[in-house]
This record gives C-alpha cells, sequence and structure tokens, in this order.
C-alpha cells in the first residue's frame, strides 16, 4: 500500500479558481471562488446580495 500524495478530496478543487468581483453597490472587494458563482452570497461591506453577472471580475485573486 502506498501513501497517497494529496489529501482526499484532491482532485475536486485541483482546478479550482479565484476571482475578485467589486460589489456593485458599495465598492467593497470580495474574494470569490470559480465553484461560488451560483451560490448566494452576501456583501461583507452592504450585507446586500451580491449578484456576480453585475459585478467585475479581476482574475487571480
Amino acid at each position: 500500500m502506498s501513501t497517497p500524495q494529496h489529501c482526499p478530496g484532491f482532485q475536486q478543487f485541483k482546478n479550482l479558481q479565484s476571482f475578485k468581483c467589486k460589489c456593485p453597490d458599495c465598492g467593497q472587494e470580495v474574494e470569490i471562488f470559480s465553484d461560488e458563482f451560483d451560490k448566494p452570497r452576501a456583501c461583507p461591506g452592504c450585507k446586500k446580495e451580491i449578484d456576480f453577472t453585475q459585478c467585475t471580475l479581476d482574475a487571480g485573486a
């Protein structure tokens, strides 16, 4: 038996990317991961739900 090179579940996050998004309401910068685009997320600044289709994404967060 060999020792695994990565922790269990590594493969599902292998291609995960992070982005920085500015809240369209208050301008607060929010980090989002590529697997979270379809999940509701509140802005830490204004507490409003962020519509990620309306904000500017900067890759490579």
